[in-house]
C-alpha cells in the first residue's frame, strides 16, 4: 500500500520557495508566516528553521512563536513593535533559512486492533474497497512523523498514513473516544491520551499512556519523532496494561533504534 508523500527534507540552502510565503493577519496582535496549506514535511521544516531563526533574533515586542503543520504564527505587543516592522524582519530572514532534518526518536507502540477497540475498523475497510486485515496491514506498515502536539496535553498529530487508507474525519463525531485509542483521519494517525470527544476514525487502542503526570517527562512523545506501531493480541495488551496500571512498564522498551 503505498505511504503518502511526506516530502522529503532537503537540506540544501539557501532555500528556494517553490510557492510564496503567505503572510496572514491574525487579530491586532498576531500573524502568520504560511509556507504551505497541506500536510508537507518538507514544508514543517522550514517552519521550524524559521521558528529557530525568530528565537536566536530575540526580536523586540514579539512574545511567542508558535509553530504548525504548515506555518508559524508570530505573536507581538504592537506597544513595543509594529506588523509592519516585524514582518520586514521576517521577510529578510527567509532566504537564509536552514531546514534541518529532525533529530528526533523512533518509538514502537503497540496496538491491539481487535473489534472490541476498533469500532471504524470494518467501515474504514468497506469505504476504502479493502479487508480489515489490509487496513491493519497498511496502518501497522506506515512509520509516522510527529508535526506537532495539541488539543490535548500528549496528542500528537503524525503524518504519512497510507493514501488507501484516507479518509476524511467522521460527519458525526463521539462524545467519549476512550484513552489509548488508535485513529485515522485524511493523511494522519494519531492515540488519544485521555478519554475526549474526538472525530477521528477508531481502528485500534494502545494500553501504553501517552501522559503521566509522576514520570520525568510526562509526555511520552514530541514534535520531531517518529512512530511505527506494532500489533498485538489481547492477551499481550492485557499484560502491558497490567504493567502500565502496576507503574511496572518500562517505557524505554518502546524506543527504536533508528
Amino acid at each position: 500500500m503505498k505511504q503518502a508523500d511526506t516530502g522529503a527534507v532537503d537540506l540544501q540552502t539557501p532555500v528556494v520557495f517553490q510557492t510564496p510565503v503567505v503572510f496572514q493577519t491574525m487579530g491586532d496582535t498576531a500573524f502568520s508566516v504560511e509556507f504551505a496549506t497541506k500536510v508537507d514535511r518538507a514544508a514543517n521544516a522550514r517552519v521550524m528553521a524559521l521558528h529557530r531563526a525568530v528565537a536566536q533574533a530575540a526580536l523586540p515586542g514579539v512574545i511567542e512563536a508558535i509553530p504548525s503543520f504548515g506555518a508559524l504564527v508570530i505573536q507581538y505587543d504592537p506597544l513595543n513593535a509594529s506588523r509592519a516592522e516585524l514582518q520586514a524582519a521576517v521577510e529578510a530572514m527567509l532566504p537564509a533559512l536552514k531546514p534541518e532534518a529532525a533529530a528526533g526518536r523512533l518509538w514502537s507502540i503497540p496496538c491491539c486492533y481487535e473489534a472490541e477497540f476498533a469500532p471504524d475498523l470494518a467501515e474504514v475497510a468497506e469505504r476504502r474497497g479493502l479487508t480489515p486485515a489490509d487496513v491493519i496491514q497498511g496502518h501497522a506498515g506506515g512509520r509516522y512523523f510527529i508535526y506537532m502536539l495539541g488539543f490535548m496535553p500528549g496528542l500528537a498529530y503524525m503524518g504519512g498514513l497510507a493514501e488507501g487508507l484516507q479518509l476524511p474525519r467522521r460527519s458525526a463525531p463521539r462524545l467519549k473516544v476512550p484513552q489509548g485509542s488508535v485513529a485515522i483521519a485524511e493523511a494522519m494517525t494519531t492515540i488519544y491520551p485521555w478519554e475526549s470527544p474526538g472525530g477521528w476514525h477508531l481502528i485500534g487502542r494502545t494500553p501504553v499512556r501517552l501522559f503521566e503526570q509522576h514520570r520525568p517527562e510526562p509526555i511520552l512523545l514530541a514534535a520531531g519523532d517518529e512512530v511505527t506501531f506494532r500489533p498485538v493480541s489481547r492477551a499481550e495488551f492485557d499484560r502491558i496494561a497490567a504493567e502500565v496500571a502496576a507503574g511496572r512498564f518500562d517505557h524505554g522498551t518502546l524506543r527504536v533504534a533508528s
